[in-house]
């Protein structure tokens, strides 16, 4: 992008003034090298944001940002209800309360390695991944309906996991005010055979070391040491929540003429938050999140079976498990005044900082764990909020490296085949149901997760943890 169009603010903060039909700011948080290599619809993506009824603040863009549908992924931004602010499905996404979720194994490389290949190849066989990828579970009417209230507390009932993995979990695993009613049937019948799968896409089970800590004090009460072996699961509301996506940026596109809204895009397609339409997508995402939070944790219990089938002594409790693809109620000040404020966070991670009584009380003095997942054979870290986040971007950071390139470049540029084999040749193993989606999710295709990282960590979104190198990979 052109460095013209912006007002530096500081070594890691980019201002586009209000112009035009912008209400607020818009802000990026990026090196000036981040901010060169975005494409230009991050640009525009983030001045249409800023469009939006009821938009508090400015529009923010983290280092991660690239172009998306409607808020540029990486994007954030906060509505007050009671200035006529709007709810957008596009602010969301269609992957709902996609995230990661970390957890500590009690162990080292050297005792995954000499069985890494048995245990790659148990961790693929219990572990659906895919595009379409169904598992053994086959929920009925009423269990569907059930598991979309309950969330992570519904599987931990059905005996996928533990009572303690719950206070791990955003929402301690279970997103209140959620609506099955305003599910549609499509969407319960895409997700009736889904649950406890992968899906496809950047979707992700890694085995992973802690090749280095940054910050030893947060580190420790985060229970990470250097060389320990950890594991992250990278997946989120299946076709559910891309049906309910689909479903409402239809209703929402329809509505928003009907309340007076001028939509600069129409992929930005809301409606006010406390309109009919609003209340029931509300609902309806709220399952969604539910849905992926149960998702995770029945993948959880599946890992626990795998490991515990060949390396016995693994114990696998739960780090964190955070979402970044949500719009939750959360307070925050403005203008030193606390205000309600929905946050939308598509492709960004809330980063509550130290204190915050939302984080875990084990956790709290150290702020909340912040779970950036790279690209396949890249690093991914941990990091954690911080008190100086809530006054830039209300409280939220990256998700993970963003897209350089689109999956059909990737495509075009690398082979399956290829991939595996070089990453095998650095000792990590990569197991896939799909050589071409291996090939378009080539590390190669994605930023510098280190430079997102380093560029958060320095704008003050979230504090750099520890960075974790992957072993093997359960891609979709």
């Amino acid at each position: 992008m052109d460095l013209s169009l912006f007002t530096r603010k500081s070594e890691y903060e980019w201002e586009i003034a209000p112009h035009g039909a912008m209400r607020v700011p818009a802000v990026i948080y990026a090196s000036e090298q981040l901010i060169r290599d975005m494409d230009q619809k991050v640009y525009e993506q983030a001045c249409n944001v800023a469009q939006l009824p009821g938009i508090v603040k400015a529009s923010y863009a983290m280092p991660d940002a690239h172009w998306g549908y409607g808020f540029p992924i990486g994007g954030v931004a906060a509505f007050d209800p009671d200035e006529g602010g709007v709810i957008s499905a596009g602010g969301v996404g269609y992957d709902v309360s996609c995230g990661v979720r970390c957890l500590h194994t009690g162990l080292t490389p050297d005792d995954i390695l000499p069985v890494q290949k048995a245990l790659a190849d148990n961790l693929y066989r219990k572990i659906p991944a895919g595009v379409g990828s169904t598992g053994a579970i086959r929920l009925s009417h009423d269990e569907m309906d059930a598991m979309l209230t309950g969330g992570a507390r519904w599987a931990v009932a059905q005996g996928y996991g533990t009572a303690a993995d719950l206070e791990r979990i955003e929402e301690h695993g279970q997103m209140q005010h959620a609506k099955p009613a305003d599910v549609s049937e499509r969407a319960k019948k895409r997700q009736r055979d889904e649950m406890g799968t992968l899906g496809s896409g950047n979707h992700y089970l890694e085995v992973q070391k802690v090749a280095q800590i940054h910050d030893a004090r947060i580190a420790a009460a985060f229970g990470l040491r250097e060389n320990d072996v950890v594991v992250s699961i990278h997946c989120g509301s299946r076709g559910l929540g891309h049906q309910i996506g689909t479903e409402f940026l239809k209703k929402m596109a329809i509505a928003a003429g009907g309340y007076g809204i001028q939509l600069p895009d129409r992929e930005l397609a809301c409606a006010p938050i406390n309109s009919d339409v609003g209340q029931e997508y509300l609902g309806a995402m709220r399952a969604a999140i539910n849905c992926a939070l149960a998702n995770r944790q029945i993948l959880t219990h599946l890992t626990r079976e795998a490991f515990a089938q060949i390396v016995p002594k693994t114990r696998l409790s739960l780090l964190y498990d955070v979402s970044h693809n949500t719009c939750k109620v959360e307070e925050h000040a403005v203008d030193g005044k606390p205000r309600k404020l929905y946050v939308h966070r598509k492709g960004a991670t809330r980063a509550f900082g130290p204190g915050h009584p939302d984080i875990p009380e084990a956790l709290r003095a150290a702020g909340q764990p912040v779970l950036i997942g790279g690209s396949m054979g890249t690093a991914s870290y941990v990091l954690a909020g911080t008190k100086e986040s809530e006054t830039h971007a209300f409280s939220s950071a990256c998700h993970g490296a963003g897209r350089a390139m689109s999956r059909h470049q990737a495509f075009k540029t690398w082979k399956g085949r290829q991939v595996i084999d070089e990453l095998a040749a650095r000792g990590i193993l990569i197991k896939s149901p799909s050589s071409r989606g291996v090939a378009e999710e080539a590390p190669g295709a994605y930023k510098d997760v280190s430079a997102v990282v380093n560029a958060a960590d320095r704008a003050g979104l979230a504090r750099t943890v520890a960075r974790l190198e992957p072993l093997i990979c359960i891609k979709g």
